[in-house]
């Protein structure tokens, strides 16, 4: 946890530093879609991948002639928990609507070309993300919900025209997001831990 703190801390600077030296900024609105499933630590449960969706606003720093920048957004992220527990050859499937305010921060860097970059630009994204739960912690009698998650994205998209920016992202959650407690007292607490897909869009103004 330490290391996401350091990097969260380089990253925060980076975004000040840009702005003292000019850096190009812009902010805009973002939409998308999300694929979501648990990576729980025990074979006496699984989950399956499960669709949500989001939206907020983003910003983004560049340094001007480097093709390196930050970007940052709040986003209402929907997701869907679901996972099937064992318990004595039976097994009981739970689907439950969740809520999250996600703070991701990101360093980019774009592949810019003469003439080319004003219609098309690819570019690449990596850095850690902050959720906070906002629905409610109890998933069942036998599971929870974490205030809190951290993952780590890593991406890739497209720039058109200089305004609409298309991308897409795994995130890979480092915090215990669910706790499911099986039925058998004598169990251990089997735990799950967020892995998502994210592609959206942004105008950026």
């Amino acid at each position: 946890m330490k290391t996401i703190y350091r990097i969260t801390l380089a990253v925060i600077l980076a975004t000040t530093f840009a702005i003292g030296a000019s850096a190009q900024f812009r902010a805009g609105i973002r939409l998308g879609l999300n694929v979501n499933k648990l990576s729980i630590s025990s074979d006496m449960a699984s989950s399956d991948n499960r669709a949500g969706f989001n939206g907020g606003v983003t910003a983004e720093f560049m340094f001007p002639g480097t093709g390196f920048g930050v970007d940052g957004s709040i986003m209402y992220v929907h997701r869907t928990d679901n996972y099937v527990n064992y318990d004595d050859g039976t097994s009981k499937r739970v689907n439950k609507n969740c809520d999250y305010i996600e703070v991701p921060l990101n360093v980019k860097w774009k592949l810019s070309l003469p003439a080319v970059s004003n219609f098309i630009a690819p570019y690449v994204f990596t850095g850690p993300s902050f959720s906070f739960l906002t629905s409610k912690r109890a998933v069942s009698n036998a599971a929870k919900r974490s205030t809190y998650d951290v993952a780590w994205n890593f991406g890739f998209g497209l720039q058109l025209i200089k305004k609409l920016q298309l991308s897409a992202s795994y995130g890979l959650g480092f915090t215990k997001a669910y706790k499911l407690l099986d039925s058998d007292a004598h169990a251990a607490n089997i735990e799950g831990k967020n892995r998502y897909w994210t592609v959206t869009a942004a105008w950026l103004f």
